[in-house]
């Protein structure tokens, strides 16, 4: 009886356990069954790329809406591409601002907009006033020998433009009969006077004053101690023949200029300062001064006179630097770039240039908090130099600001655009933030460019209670249209501005299925 009781236990044991693996693989099997079919239909769900306000599975992000390329106030549920072809940017969930104001951006966003940042440190700001300027004469070391009287040139001694002449050198040898009968009476004179001054002083003074005459006349002639009929002329200072009109045997008259003399051994710069930088200009303010004809080399200059009119043309001024030319490397004509020192050396706290998004209200800088997080940041600016900006208020020595990204370039309306494209509201928001905003659909009738108004036929739109009708909206750019033909069909964006006035924002051809204009508009899109 025992033995039989412990082989019907063994048996019972035996087959519940064979009953319960069973019952586990069917199990076991049946969730394989279900989670394939689930697998298959989140593969296609995430394939669908997620429209709008799609869920994402395995960690993707979810994708709000899809944004206009262009900034244009449109928006889209699922993918689509604008009248230009190019694709509508999707706008993520994580995308929206925290409570700090940052904003976080993807890194393959980042990677797209080329964007690098720049640390905020300390150094000295090279707030130089930069002028360009060209060598002049000195035009207190020319001279012009001009002949006082008629005569013929017998004989040149320096007979060709740009011979350097030394002071009193022999210029050339002139022959004139006024000169021999002002010397011939200058003779008889003091003959006379030397003859009669003791059988008749009256005749004897006669003369001398005759001969005191005749001396002055040379002398204003420039021709004392040589009374005779040839006289040679000699340079008057140190220099350079700029120019020459003798010509050996040729008649020259009174007054005119045969020789002009430059002394080059000293020049001047005659910059153009513009209005701006004037206050930081003076007298005997140093300079440094460089030279396409010679690279890497600069002359030291001064100020030495700033000129007291403005052209109105170009808002500047002319400054005049005089410096030293002792190997005459500078010549008349050369262009030259000025520096003028100013500012102070000691370091401060500077950020590049292109880190300043200045949209002439109020200039900020995209703070870079790490994590693809940037904040923009209000600044207070100091001296400007050559490629840095002091900033007084906003940021630290330490702090890293975005300096450049692959759509900011040198105009103020696109460095708005880049920092409203890094910042982008939810659909909802956006909703809120315009609810004067409608969308229609019509036929584009024409443009009037004088008045920047366009013509559009559109249907009922229900927001404005507005039945279907021809009328003229405001244009806010008419590069909008430019593309479009007259009678064009088209869906467009526009705003309620001044009363009784709608603007058009955006403007875009539907195809042409969509031609009548029987479309209704919404509010708040």
């Amino acid at each position: 009886m025992v033995a039989v009781a412990v082989a019907i236990a063994a048996g019972g044991g035996y087959w519940f356990a064979r009953m319960q693996h069973g019952a586990e693989s069917a199990m076991a099997g049946g969730a394989v069954a279900a989670v394939a079919p689930a697998a298959q239909a989140a593969d296609a769900s995430g394939g669908a790329g997620g429209g709008a306000g799609g869920g994402a599975a395995g960690g993707e992000r979810k994708i709000l809406y899809y944004r206009n390329p262009m900034g244009l106030p449109d928006t889209s549920p699922v993918p689509k591409k604008d009248s230009m072809g190019m694709d509508y940017i999707p706008v993520y969930a994580d995308d929206k601002p925290d409570d700090s104001g940052a904003v976080v951006v993807s890194p393959a966003r980042i990677q797209t907009l080329g964007v690098r940042t720049a640390e905020v440190e300390l150094r000295a700001v090279d707030s130089a006033v930069r002028a360009s300027g060209r060598i002049e004469i000195d035009e207190r070391g020319q001279v012009v020998v001009a002949p006082r009287f008629e005569g013929w040139i017998e004989r040149l001694h320096v007979n060709a433009v740009g011979d350097p002449v030394k002071k009193g050198q022999p210029l050339f040898t002139a022959y004139s009969p006024e000169l021999q009968s002002t010397g011939e009476e200058l003779r008889i004179a003091e003959r006379l006077a030397s003859q009669s001054a003791a059988h008749d002083p009256v005749a004897s003074e006669s003369a001398r004053r005759l001969a005191e005459a005749t001396r002055a006349r040379l002398r204003n002639l420039q021709v004392a101690g040589q009374a005779g009929a040839r006289q040679v002329f000699h340079a008057p200072v140190s220099g350079v023949v700029l120019e020459k009109e003798a010509i050996e045997g040729g008649r020259f008259m009174p007054g005119e200029a045969l020789f002009r003399i430059a002394d080059l051994s000293r020049v001047w710069i005659i910059a153009d300062v513009y209005e701006q930088d004037l206050a930081r200009v003076r007298v005997g303010q140093a300079a440094q001064v460089s030279l396409d004809a010679y690279p890497g080399r600069s002359f030291e200059a001064r100020v030495g006179y700033l000129y007291p009119t403005l052209d109105t043309a170009t808002r500047s001024t002319r400054v005049r630097l005089e410096l030293d030319n002792p190997e005459g490397l500078l010549r008349p004509g050369m262009f030259a770039q000025v520096a003028l020192a100013a500012g102070d050396p000691a370091p401060k706290a500077v950020v590049p240039s292109s880190a300043i998004i200045d949209d002439g209200e109020r200039r900020v800088v995209l703070l870079a908090l790490g994590e693809g997080r940037f904040r923009p940041q209000p600044v207070k600016l100091g001296e400007r130099g050559r490629d840095v900006v002091e900033v007084l208020e906003g940021v630290a020595p330490g702090d890293r600001v975005v300096v450049s990204a692959n759509f900011l370039i040198d105009s103020e309306s696109q460095l708005k655009a880049a920092l409203s494209n890094l910042v982008e509201p939810q659909a909802g928001e956006q909703a809120q933030a315009s609810p004067t905003r409608y969308e229609a659909q019509g036929t584009f009738d024409a443009l009037d460019a004088e008045t920047g108004s366009v013509t559009m036929t559109h249907g009922e739109i229900p927001a404005l209670q507005w039945p279907a009708m021809t009328m003229d909206f405001m244009i806010a750019d008419p590069a909008l249209v430019k593309d479009i033909a007259p009678g064009s069909a088209v869906r467009f964006v526009f705003e309620a501005g001044e009363p009784g006035e709608y603007i058009i924002t955006g403007i875009e051809p539907v195809a042409s299925s969509a031609a009548a204009p029987a479309a209704a508009g919404h509010a708040g899109h």
